[in-house]
């Protein structure tokens, strides 16, 4: 087991939860978010936003810890 990239990977999930709690309960607290919708539409910057900032870190930290159990190291 790869403690440091577990590490990485469980503060990688908990950005992505953390950013989809705060854009539930105070979605002004996001700067980029405003622009981005004016510039795609509110649906598809939002969900442009959600992708970049949620899913994604969520997904590769999952992918982190899985490879850092088995022993693997991304550095």
């Amino acid at each position: 087991m790869n403690i440091t990239t577990v590490g990485l990977g469980l503060a990688m999930i908990a950005y992505g939860v953390t950013t989809i709690v705060l854009r539930a309960t105070r979605p002004h607290f996001f700067r980029k978010l405003e622009p981005m919708k004016q510039f795609w539409g509110a649906r598809t910057g939002l969900a442009i936003h959600v992708v970049g900032y949620s899913v994604a870190p969520i997904v590769a930290g999952l992918i982190f810890v899985v490879t850092g159990a088995r022993g693997g190291s991304v550095f």
